[in-house]
C-alpha cells in the first residue's frame, strides 16, 4: 500500500474502482435505482453548498492579482482544452462514438481541480495562494460556463441539451452554491473547522454518482454494446489528451517567462479537470442511461492524472 501512495493511488481511488465493478457486475433495478437518483440529487446539492459556504471570495480576489498566470491558467481551461477536445474529436469521433465523443468534449470544457492541483503546486513548491485562486476561480466559473460550452458544442454537433437539464444545474448546483456563500458569514468557520464532514461528503457523493452512473449503463445495455476495441481506443485519446495538455503547460510556462513557482501553479491547475465538479453537473445535463459512457473519459482522465501529477510533484518536491 505504501508503494501505491508513492504514485498517487490512495484508498480512496481503489474505491472508485470498486465502485465501478460494482455499477457493471452489481446494478440497481427499479425502485432501488430511483431511490439512489433521489438520494444523488441531494448529496450533490449539499455538496456544492459545502462548496459555496467554505470558500473566501476574499482569497479570489487576492490571488487575482497575479493577473499573468490566472489569465494563463483560466486560458488553458476553457480555451486550449475545448480546442484540444474538438480536435481529437474530429480525428477520432468516428472510432468512438457519438455518446463517448461527447464525454470528451464534456471531459475538455469542465474547471480544473481544487484539492489535488493545490497539493501538488505545494509538493513541488509552487505558489500555493495563486494556485488556490487559480483553481477557485476556474470551479465558480465552471458552475456556469461549463453547461453553457457542453450546450453550444451539443448544438454545433447536431445535438442539443434541454433547457430542463439548464434548469436542474440552476436549481441542484448553482442555487446551493449561492445559498452557501451568502451564508458563510455564519457557516464558514464551521465548515472550515470540520474538514472531515465536508470530504465525507466530497467523496460519498462522488462515489454515489459513479456507481448510480455505471449501473443505469449497465441496466440499459450499454456495455454490450461497446467493443473493447473502443475501450481500448478510448483510454489511448484520453491519455493522449493529457499529454497533450501537460506539454503545452510546460511549453506556455517557459515562453510566458513565468518563474518556477508560477509554472508549477500553471502546470498543476491548467493541466487537470475536476471529477467532483464534473461528475455533479453530468448528472444535472445528461440522461441516466448513457451516463456511464458520458463520465467513462473524465474517470480515465483523474485517475491518469493523479498518478502523473504524484510522480511530476515527486521528482520536483521543494527540500
Amino acid at each position: 500500500m505504501n508503494y501505491l501512495k508513492r504514485l498517487g493511488i490512495d484508498t480512496y481511488m481503489l474505491l472508485l474502482l470498486a465502485t465501478v465493478a460494482a455499477g457493471v457486475i452489481l446494478p440497481v433495478h427499479g425502485t432501488g435505482a430511483e431511490s439512489l437518483r433521489h438520494v444523488t440529487y441531494w448529496a450533490v446539492s449539499l455538496l456544492f453548498f459545502l462548496y459555496g459556504a467554505k470558500l473566501d471570495p476574499g482569497a479570489v480576489r487576492a490571488g487575482l492579482l497575479n493577473w499573468r498566470l490566472q489569465g494563463l491558467t483560466f486560458g488553458a481551461t476553457y480555451v486550449l482544452f475545448p480546442l484540444l477536445g474538438l480536435l481529437l474529436v474530429a480525428v477520432f469521433g468516428g472510432v468512438l462514438g457519438t455518446t463517448v465523443a461527447t464525454g470528451v468534449l464534456f471531459l475538455a470544457v469542465l474547471p480544473s481541480t481544487i484539492q489535488s492541483s493545490v497539493a501538488f503546486t505545494s509538493i513541488a513548491g509552487g505558489n500555493v495562494p495563486a494556485a488556490i485562486c487559480a483553481a477557485s476561480v476556474s470551479n465558480l466559473v465552471g458552475v456556469a460556463l461549463t453547461p453553457a460550452l457542453v450546450a453550444l458544442f451539443l448544438h454545433q454537433g447536431g445535438a442539443g441539451v434541454s433547457l430542463d437539464a439548464i434548469t436542474k444545474v440552476g436549481m441542484q448546483i448553482l442555487l446551493p452554491f449561492v445559498i452557501g456563500q451568502i451564508l458563510r458569514p455564519w457557516l464558514g468557520g464551521f465548515v472550515n473547522q470540520h474538514k472531515t464532514v465536508t470530504m465525507f461528503v466530497d467523496r460519498g457523493s462522488i462515489v454515489l454518482i459513479v456507481y448510480a452512473a455505471f449501473s443505469a449503463s449497465t441496466v440499459s445495455g450499454l456495455w454490450a454494446a461497446v467493443p473493447l476495441s473502443t475501450l481500448v481506443t478510448v483510454f489511448a485519446v484520453v491519455w493522449l489528451f493529457l499529454a497533450l495538455a501537460m506539454g503545452a503547460m510546460v511549453a506556455i510556462g517557459k515562453v510566458s517567462g513565468l518563474d518556477k513557482s508560477d509554472r508549477a501553479a500553471l502546470f498543476y491547475c491548467g493541466s487537470t479537470k475536476s471529477l467532483a465538479s464534473g461528475l455533479p453537473i453530468a448528472t444535472a445535463l445528461f440522461a441516466p442511461d448513457i451516463l456511464g459512457a458520458i463520465v467513462l473519459p473524465l474517470m480515465i482522465y483523474h485517475m491518469s492524472q493523479l498518478l502523473v501529477c504524484a510522480l511530476v510533484a515527486k521528482q520536483n518536491e521543494a527540500p
